[in-house]
């Protein structure tokens, strides 16, 4: 993969600022010490929860050999559960290359245990630099000096930051710090004196090629582009001779190729970075045969040759399985049929990008996926760098036998997430208040079109999850709490996967069902959690949304974390061969394959084997490992060896997976489609994005009619979440916990109200001078969060607003009439709100602040329905439609309008009456006197509107022509009258059910009873 382009700049801070120069490498450079009051800058603990966060101090350390008088040292006290430690990041980069190793001083305990630590190399920023591993055994008690040659440290193979360079090189002149992980156990640490040692030997050239891979058809050639680079970026001080052959690989000399051998020369005064160039002959022999290899071979008197031999493929060619004219059934049996167990184990195989310890890996292990977790980015993260990521894998892939293509995947679960400048949508929360299945459908169309424009063809979405809890963590990523709402936004899947995207229906099932209180991953509270539930229950409420998937022809589906109890006892979504195996792929028909998530089996009881073993038999086809993959590999061999997992169970996870290969067409184009990348984050993109936005806003209270306001207001603008894009957006956005700031490109909610209003005040924190202002508007909410790392009760997270947000509500609304904008992914206890004229749920809208002012200042009117109970206190909690005891702030389904009444039954009469027999019927109908209307389009004769609305919906129950908006529309005006009267809450939210599921007549007569 290449570096940023920014490489050559970081290496030229390095060396004219922080770097310790080679004229003084014999004497040791400091790279940390202690001896001050307080911890150094940089310098910080971190860990899985709070608990295994180490607390950090600096004490008086005399006692270590050599120490100065009044020496001080850093004191580790930890108590680790599952990873914590610290680290030290740079605030520039250091070069390093002049030194032969690394080295520090720790005061052991004598526990006998290992303790890893590694060194931050190249990249943007100490959280996106290659790590490079070593450790010792703490088994001396007392303080002790480890010295480590910078040879000696290996590529880290269980974890790597997103956007971190992936050449496994160690260059060593770009270095951003190092991290100490301490064990998972309880102890006391000492450290000092981090420094750099020794005289680093003389650094040869490196030789290169032009690619790792060289793909080739037969009666073709190869040319193979050598490149010597300095150490040192110099031009070469004397000649250079560098020998090339080919090497012995499964092709035959001879037969398919003719050898190669010779001498590059690169005289002296050769510029660092050139190249020169000899060519490898293939010859034809006309017979159908899987691809073979030639090694090249490079050497030559003080060069490093690459890490990685190059190779040259000849590509496979005349079989079955590669005539994409026969159809896809022949081609996998043809395939599967040629298919060793090593081969098939490895198509079963999901390994993440960063732990790759090198690409050609990918071969090595048969590699059948590799994903991108979240953050998990190419550097520099930008659409073109993802493609260049994605090809360089697929190029690997081409070096197997039976060159099978990669399935990448990626969570793009509110736009192409993880790319900085995609477009980003409103989190399923919002798009489930759109309450617009067509506007769902075109965001996994465009979604679709920028994640393969990057060369994915796979999505981890759309979460089919129905959320039952607010304190949920996840309930953001879900359409609501209603299967019937959300069984309407799987269109979703439609837009993905008719635009050449795998869509990924997740968490199979009951994930948003969990208990508070039942998680016992860290300390989470109720994620991956226990959804104790009847099956009538589980059916009705979980299981009707993966119904839909399915028959929809959803490609895949990913088990949740979580557990299920049907009344015997929790068992890991992972393990349940009866909701996996029996109900999804057997009463269900799900003709896709299983994939689990992020190193899920670990969680089943057992050892690994078990859980190799358990998962595979309870229907899992791919394993998202996504570390460990040699070792499930061998694991899941030896399983079928002994006879615990069935071949058949194998050959049949496999035949799922490669079905779905070819239906992509990936063995004919397997690489990124360039032509589109123009496409990602592109204005026309960024429309649709902004209008998924306006509509969902759901305006909660409007006293007086506050909203919208008028563009000729003098605006007050205050709060945390008015000014940041990263708030707006959420979690999965660039970074998997998301954060904070201008992450990505996007307008803000306070650049839009400007770009509407003629004057605007800004204040955060709600301190500038509030007179001479017409209205404020206090943009208030959370900051981001993912996972169980949003649960409520989770390192003391709530429901409530910050302090600082309620005293900016506070002071603005208590100097003007004020709209007060809630940008979260879930409600929130919002307390006193009499002095409050209006309230809107912004949801987590995205890039597209533009969105949020659009119906606030009246471009498009105010739509959205909530997709949540909104909880009048926590105590409720939780609290859903169709609980016996409903009494909520505001209910299910509940939205204020903006537009007119009369105006919506016009038009859906208008677009009835060219539809079938009972949509012409429903038209008629439609017909309201206009003595029944009030001047401004609202409902004068509730009784006669409200008649005409239900004969309307027995007639539009029978149509087969009616689309949903039009039933909506139909439906929102009997709600604009039930929402008026101001009663039973719990019928209004019934009616939303009722509508969603398709019952227009008894979504009409609950409307009508909620208004009496």
């Amino acid at each position: 993969m290449s570096r940023p382009s920014s490489w050559a700049a970081l290496a030229l801070i390095a060396s004219l600022v922080v770097a310790p120069r080679a004229a003084a490498a014999a004497e040791p450079f400091t790279v940390t010490d202690f001896e001050s009051e307080s911890v150094p800058a940089g310098v910080y603990a971190w860990g899985n929860d709070a608990p295994s966060t180490p607390v950090l101090t600096v004490e008086p350390g005399p006692a270590r050999p050599g120490a100065p008088a009044g020496n001080r040292v850093l004191r580790t006290v930890y108590d680790v559960s599952q990873w914590g430690g610290w680290s030290h990041d740079l605030a520039a980069p250091q070069d390093w290359s002049p030194y032969e190793g690394f080295s520090f001083w720790v005061d052991g305990a004598g526990s006998g245990r290992r303790i890893f630590f590694e060194i931050k190399d190249g990249g943007a920023g100490a959280g996106a630099a290659e790590l490079f591993e070593s450790s010792f055994t703490d088994d001396e008690a007392g303080w002790r000096q480890v010295k480590v040659p910078f040879e000696s440290f290996t590529r880290r193979a269980d974890y790597q930051p997103g956007g971190a360079p992936t050449d496994g090189e160690l260059d060593l002149v770009a270095m951003w710090g190092y991290s100490m992980r301490l064990p998972a156990a309880r102890g006391t640490l000492e450290w000092d004196q981090v420094e750099l040692y020794g005289t680093a030997p003389p650094r040869p050239a490196r030789l290169s090629t032009a690619q790792p891979v060289y793909p080739v058809d037969e009666n073709g050639q190869a040319r193979i582009n050598v490149t010597v680079t300095t150490a040192d970026g110099r031009p070469l001080p004397a000649d250079l001779a560098v020998a090339y052959g080919t090497g012995t690989g499964t092709a035959t000399p001879g037969d398919d190729y003719t050898a190669a051998e010779g001498t590059l020369t690169f005289p002296a005064g050769t510029a660092s970075g050139s190249a020169r160039a000899f060519t490898v002959r293939i010859k034809r022999d006309g017979r159908g045969e899987v691809a073979e290899t030639i090694p090249i071979e490079l050497s030559g008197s003080g060069v490093r040759p690459p890490a990685e031999a190059p190779v040259i493929v000849i590509n496979a060619h005349d079989l079955p399985y590669l005539n994409r004219s026969k159809p896809v059934k022949e081609r996998v049996a043809d395939l599967l049929g040629r298919m060793t167990p090593e081969e098939k184990i490895g198509q079963m195989t999901q390994a993440e990008r960063g732990a790759l310890r090198q690409q050609s890996d990918i071969a090595t292990y048969r590699l059948g996926s590799v994903l991108s977790g979240g953050g998990s980015a190419p550097a520099p993260n930008t659409p073109e760098a993802w493609a260049d990521m994605i090809d360089a894998f697929q190029l690997q892939a081409r070096r197997t036998r039976l060159q099978v293509p990669l399935l990448y995947g990626v969570d793009a679960v509110h736009g192409h997430n993880n790319v900085v400048g995609a477009t980003i949508f409103p989190h399923n929360a919002g798009m489930g208040a759109t309450r617009d299945p067509e506007l769902v459908e075109r965001e996994g169309a465009i979604t679709a079109s920028e994640v393969r424009a990057t060369g994915i063809p796979w999505n981890f979405a759309p979460c089919l999850c129905v959320s039952r809890d607010d304190r949920w963590g996840r309930a953001y990523e879900s359409f609501g709490e209603d299967p019937a709402l959300v069984s309407r936004m799987a269109t979703i899947i439609d837009g993905l996967q008719d635009n050449g995207v795998l869509a990924t229906a997740k968490h199979y099932v009951g994930d948003g069902g969990t208990a508070y209180g039942s998680s016992t991953s860290g300390d989470y509270t109720i994620d991956q959690g226990v959804t104790k539930v009847g099956r009538k229950e589980l059916e009705e409420v979980h299981l009707a949304p993966f119904e839909e998937a399915v028959r929809r022809g959803v490609a895949t589906v990913m088990p949740s974390f979580s557990s299920v109890d049907l009344g015997d006892g929790p068992l890991k979504m992972h393990a349940h061969k009866e909701l996996v195996t029996d109900v999804l792929k057997g009463r269900l028909g799900f003709k896709g394959f299983v994939v689990s998530d992020w190193q899920a089996i670990d969680q089943i009881p057992g050892d690994y084997a078990s859980d190799v073993r358990t998962s595979v038999n309870a229907g899992l086809d791919m394993i998202m490992v996504p570390y460990a993959y040699p070792d499930f590999e061998s694991t899941l061999k030896a399983e079928v060896e002994a006879g615990r997992v069935p071949l058949d169970r194998v050959d049949d996870a496999v035949a799922r997976i490669l079905t779905r290969k070819f239906g992509l067409g990936l063995f004919e184009h397997p690489y990124a489609d360039r032509s589109r990348l123009g496409d990602v984050g592109s204005a026309a993109h960024r429309a649709v994005a902004r209008t998924a936005a306006a509509r969902s806003q759901v305006l909660l209270k409007n006293d007086g009619g506050l909203l919208p306001l008028r563009r000729d207001a003098r605006v007050y603008v205050a709060g945390s979440n008015a000014d940041d894009l990263g708030n707006q957006a959420g979690g999965w956005t660039i970074t998997w916990q998301g954060s904070s700031g201008p992450i990505t490109p996007g307008t803000t909610i306070l650049s839009a109200i400007r770009s509407r209003a003629s004057s605007v005040t800004y204040s955060r924190d709600a301190s500038a001078d509030p007179s001479g202002h017409d209205v404020g508007v206090v943009v208030v909410g959370e900051t981001p969060y993912a996972e169980g790392q949003g649960d409520v009760g989770r390192a003391g997270r709530t429901l409530e607003l910050s302090a600082a947000d309620r005293a900016a509500v506070d002071r603005v609304c208590g100097a003007m009439k004020c709209v007060v904008l809630v940008v979260s992914g879930r409600p929130l206890l919002l307390g006193d709100l009499s002095g409050v004229e209006a309230v809107v749920a912004a949801w987590l809208p995205g890039t597209e602040g533009d969105g949020v002012a659009d119906p606030l200042f009246g471009a498009v009117p105010y739509t959205g329905r909530l997709p949540f109970t909104w909880f009048r206190s926590v105590e409720q909690l939780p609290i859903n439609v169709g609980d016996p005891a409903y009494d909520p702030l505001w209910p299910y389904g509940w939205g204020l309008r903006t537009d007119r009444a009369r105006d919506r039954l016009e038009a859906a009469r208008d677009e009835l009456a060219s539809g079938d027999g009972f949509s012409r019927a429903a038209a008629a109908a439609l017909t309201v006197s206009r003595r029944h209307w009030n001047p401004d389009g609202s409902v004068r004769d509730a009784r006669a509107v409200l008649a005409v609305l239900g004969a309307a919906a027995a007639l539009l129950e029978r149509s087969k022509s009616d689309p949903y908006a039009v039933d909506d529309a139909v439906v929102s005006v009997a709600r604009d009258i039930a929402q008026s009267a101001g009663g039973r809450p719990d019928l209004q939210a019934a009616a939303d059910h009722e509508l969603a599921a398709g019952h227009l007549r008894k979504a009409v007569s609950l409307l009508a009873r909620a208004a009496r």
